[in-house]
Protein backbone atom coordinates (compact mmCIF):
# COMPACT_ATOMS: atom_id res chain seq x y z
CA UNK A 1 0.00 0.00 0.00
CA UNK A 2 1.64 3.25 -0.92
CA UNK A 3 1.95 6.19 1.45
CA UNK A 4 0.59 9.13 0.27
CA UNK A 5 2.52 12.28 0.58
CA UNK A 6 1.49 16.00 -0.37
CA UNK A 7 3.81 19.00 -0.67
CA UNK A 8 2.74 20.00 2.88
CA UNK A 9 3.12 16.90 4.54
CA UNK A 10 5.36 17.41 7.54
CA UNK A 11 7.51 13.87 8.61
CA UNK A 12 7.63 12.93 12.09
CA UNK A 13 8.57 9.08 12.50
CA UNK A 14 10.16 7.62 14.98
CA UNK A 15 12.62 5.92 13.63
CA UNK A 16 16.79 6.03 15.32
CA UNK A 17 18.07 9.26 14.64
CA UNK A 18 21.63 7.87 15.62
CA UNK A 19 21.47 5.64 12.52
CA UNK A 20 20.13 8.64 10.39
CA UNK A 21 22.67 11.28 11.76
CA UNK A 22 25.65 8.98 10.93
CA UNK A 23 24.34 8.44 7.29
CA UNK A 24 23.95 12.02 7.16
CA UNK A 25 27.16 13.14 8.17
CA UNK A 26 28.77 10.41 5.70
CA UNK A 27 26.61 12.00 3.20
CA UNK A 28 27.88 15.35 3.88
CA UNK A 29 31.31 14.24 4.44
CA UNK A 30 31.31 12.30 0.42
CA UNK A 31 29.98 16.29 -0.82
CA UNK A 32 32.81 17.69 0.38
CA UNK A 33 35.09 14.96 -0.74
CA UNK A 34 32.92 15.32 -4.45
CA UNK A 35 34.13 19.16 -4.34
CA UNK A 36 37.78 18.52 -3.38
CA UNK A 37 38.15 16.14 -5.87
CA UNK A 38 36.86 18.58 -8.58
CA UNK A 39 39.25 21.52 -7.18
CA UNK A 40 42.48 18.86 -6.70
CA UNK A 41 45.20 20.73 -9.04
CA UNK A 42 47.79 17.77 -8.56
CA UNK A 43 47.61 13.80 -9.35
CA UNK A 44 48.69 13.11 -5.43
CA UNK A 45 45.35 15.75 -4.44
CA UNK A 46 43.15 13.42 -7.11
CA UNK A 47 44.49 10.43 -5.76
CA UNK A 48 44.01 10.84 -1.54
CA UNK A 49 40.53 12.35 -2.99
CA UNK A 50 39.91 9.29 -4.53
CA UNK A 51 40.94 6.99 -1.70
CA UNK A 52 38.82 9.23 0.96
CA UNK A 53 35.50 8.86 -0.94
CA UNK A 54 36.08 4.92 -1.81
CA UNK A 55 36.61 4.77 2.20
CA UNK A 56 33.03 7.21 2.58
CA UNK A 57 31.44 5.20 0.38
CA UNK A 58 32.58 1.98 2.24
CA UNK A 59 31.41 3.20 5.77
CA UNK A 60 27.87 4.39 4.06
CA UNK A 61 27.25 0.80 2.50
CA UNK A 62 28.57 -0.77 6.08
CA UNK A 63 26.06 2.00 7.46
CA UNK A 64 23.23 1.86 5.36
CA UNK A 65 19.97 0.62 7.56
CA UNK A 66 18.17 -2.30 7.05
CA UNK A 67 15.11 -1.55 6.71
CA UNK A 68 12.92 -2.22 3.46
CA UNK A 69 11.65 0.12 0.99
CA UNK A 70 8.21 1.28 0.70
CA UNK A 71 6.42 2.65 -1.89
CA UNK A 72 5.58 6.32 -1.76
CA UNK A 73 2.76 8.34 -3.44
CA UNK A 74 4.08 12.77 -4.25
CA UNK A 75 1.42 14.74 -5.70
CA UNK A 76 2.89 17.36 -6.73
CA UNK A 77 0.80 20.81 -7.83
CA UNK A 78 2.91 22.06 -10.77
CA UNK A 79 5.72 20.46 -13.71
CA UNK A 80 8.65 22.59 -12.17
CA UNK A 81 7.87 21.06 -8.28
CA UNK A 82 7.68 18.04 -10.30
CA UNK A 83 10.89 18.04 -12.26
CA UNK A 84 12.61 19.26 -9.25
CA UNK A 85 11.64 16.03 -7.20
CA UNK A 86 12.40 13.53 -10.04
CA UNK A 87 15.56 15.49 -10.32
CA UNK A 88 16.85 14.81 -6.39
CA UNK A 89 15.70 11.36 -6.45
CA UNK A 90 17.90 10.69 -9.31
CA UNK A 91 20.56 12.44 -7.69
CA UNK A 92 20.10 9.84 -4.89
CA UNK A 93 20.03 6.86 -6.81
CA UNK A 94 15.91 6.70 -6.76
CA UNK A 95 14.29 5.79 -9.92
CA UNK A 96 10.63 7.46 -10.04
CA UNK A 97 7.96 6.25 -12.33
CA UNK A 98 3.97 6.71 -12.43
CA UNK A 99 1.76 3.56 -13.36
CA UNK A 100 -0.83 3.64 -16.17
CA UNK A 101 -3.84 6.18 -15.74
CA UNK A 102 -2.43 8.16 -13.04
CA UNK A 103 -2.52 11.95 -13.07
CA UNK A 104 0.46 13.67 -14.63
CA UNK A 105 1.22 15.56 -11.40
CA UNK A 106 1.37 12.01 -9.37
CA UNK A 107 5.36 10.69 -8.32
CA UNK A 108 5.55 7.37 -7.28
CA UNK A 109 8.56 6.35 -5.94
CA UNK A 110 10.38 3.09 -3.95
CA UNK A 111 12.48 4.04 -1.13
CA UNK A 112 13.74 3.72 2.41
CA UNK A 113 11.82 5.77 4.81
CA UNK A 114 14.59 6.83 6.46
CA UNK A 115 16.23 8.14 3.34
CA UNK A 116 13.17 10.07 2.04
CA UNK A 117 12.44 11.57 5.59
CA UNK A 118 15.44 12.85 6.57
CA UNK A 119 17.36 13.61 3.50
CA UNK A 120 15.42 13.56 0.25
CA UNK A 121 11.83 15.53 0.94
CA UNK A 122 13.93 17.79 3.76
CA UNK A 123 16.41 19.07 0.24
CA UNK A 124 13.35 19.03 -1.83
CA UNK A 125 11.56 21.68 0.27
CA UNK A 126 14.38 23.44 0.77
CA UNK A 127 15.53 24.10 -3.16
CA UNK A 128 11.94 24.34 -3.95
CA UNK A 129 11.37 27.57 -1.66
CA UNK A 130 14.47 29.59 -2.97
CA UNK A 131 13.36 28.18 -6.58
CA UNK A 132 10.01 29.59 -5.95
CA UNK A 133 11.66 32.82 -4.84
CA UNK A 134 13.96 33.40 -8.04
CA UNK A 135 11.17 32.25 -10.29
CA UNK A 136 8.97 34.97 -8.34
CA UNK A 137 11.30 37.29 -8.71
CA UNK A 138 11.78 36.72 -12.64
CA UNK A 139 8.12 36.70 -13.13
CA UNK A 140 7.55 39.88 -11.42
CA UNK A 141 10.78 41.64 -13.37
CA UNK A 142 10.02 40.33 -16.67
CA UNK A 143 6.32 41.78 -16.43
CA UNK A 144 6.90 45.08 -15.30
CA UNK A 145 9.42 45.56 -17.56
CA UNK A 146 8.23 43.69 -20.66
CA UNK A 147 4.24 43.84 -20.40
CA UNK A 148 3.36 46.79 -17.84
CA UNK A 149 4.87 48.19 -15.21
CA UNK A 150 1.99 47.95 -12.72
CA UNK A 151 2.02 44.78 -11.59
CA UNK A 152 -0.14 45.24 -8.70
CA UNK A 153 -2.88 42.84 -7.46
CA UNK A 154 -6.46 43.88 -8.85
CA UNK A 155 -8.32 46.34 -6.61
CA UNK A 156 -10.75 44.48 -4.64
CA UNK A 157 -14.58 45.49 -4.84
CA UNK A 158 -17.50 45.42 -3.34
CA UNK A 159 -20.89 43.52 -4.94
Amino acid sequence: MPRDLRLCDVFAYPYPRTRMTTEAELREKLRKIYALFEGAKTPGEREAAAAAMGRVRQALAAAKPREQPVEYKFALPDRWQRRLFTALCRRHGLEPYRYKGQRYTTVMLRARPSLVDSVLWPEFREIKLVLDEYLNEATERIIREEVYGNDREPQERTG
